[in-house]
């Protein structure tokens, strides 16, 4: 069966192969070539250099300030998205009534479009801002809590559901051990159940990250960048540059390719800092 699977292998992975290729790696290089050329369409460009680079790092393009505001949404959005499902999934993973309804209700508005929860929070947190003779859009520190509010309602159901995956694999034998030894729960916490669902930390992180960083739906349709662009985030910089239709494609592309580079760069530090705190059972 083996020698089989090895000789037909090749056969059945080509189809697939050949779509990724088609699809992601082929537009992939080819968008790093635009980067570096001036154009409107891919079949009429011109060579530039590093000029859109150095064009989308000026002071005019925004970029700076939407790197600034994304950073500062991600870092309380994967703090809190992952304390709230953590403990969510440890209240879950105890004997209680009504568990699996539970699971399901907090779940649910993951399935739900980026687009309809922008506006859904919109007039929700509208609704009541204005009993105080504010709006979303008044201040920026408005938008930004709002956007964090929106993505931890969001993937808080999704990140429990993994967590309790990871906390139903912990042995119990070794949190029996641990309480005949007299540990208090804080310390049953600490040195054995949070050691032991490091792979969910993994994953639950590299998810709230790297969605945190790409959010650009929610971003539009609850405030659009206002006021003043003051709620903008690298995603929407990068399409509004993109499709602005003054000549700046190539500098929408190059912001795409630094953009890349910044994610995937956090991201890998990310799993390589969290996969040594894992431990093997």
């Amino acid at each position: 069966m083996e020698k089989i699977l090895k000789k037909h292998f090749p056969l059945f992975v080509l189809p697939t192969f050949l779509v990724f290729c088609i699809v992601f790696i082929l537009p992939f290089f080819l968008g790093i070539g635009l980067s570096f050329a001036k154009f409107t369409t891919i079949f009429n460009m011109e060579f530039v250099g590093l000029q859109n680079y150095i064009v989308a790092f000026s002071k005019g393009q925004r970029f700076g300030k939407a790197f600034i505001f994304t950073v500062l949404f991600t870092i309380v959005s994967v703090i809190t998205i992952n304390i709230f499902a953590f403990c969510l999934a440890l209240i879950l993973t105890r004997k209680i009534r009504a568990t699996n309804l539970f699971r399901t209700v907090f779940f649910m508005p993951n399935l739900i479009g980026g687009i309809v929860l922008g506006y859904t929070w919109q007039v929700m947190i509208n609704a009541v801002l204005l009993s105080y003779g504010k709006t979303l859009l008044a201040d920026p520190k408005f938008g930004f809590w709002g956007l964090v509010i929106l993505m931890n309602w969001q993937l808080i159901g999704y990140m429990m559901v993994i967590y309790i995956a990871g906390l139903q694999n912990v042995p119990h034998s070794l949190i029996e051990a641990a309480k005949i030894d007299g540990a208090t729960r804080w310390q049953i916490l600490r040195h054995i159940t949070i050691p032991m669902v490091m792979p969910s930390i993994t994953i639950c992180t590299f998810l709230t990250l790297t969605n945190s960083f790409k959010l650009y739906d929610q971003n539009l349709a609850l405030t659009a960048g206002a006021p003043m662009y003051k709620t903008e985030m690298l995603a929407m910089n990068i399409v509004d540059t993109m499709f602005s239709r003054n000549g700046f494609e190539g500098v929408g592309q190059a912001k795409a390719v630094v953009f890349f580079i910044i994610v995937a760069f956090i991201a890998y530090l990310q799993i390589k800092i969290t996969r040594e705190k894992e431990v093997e059972h």
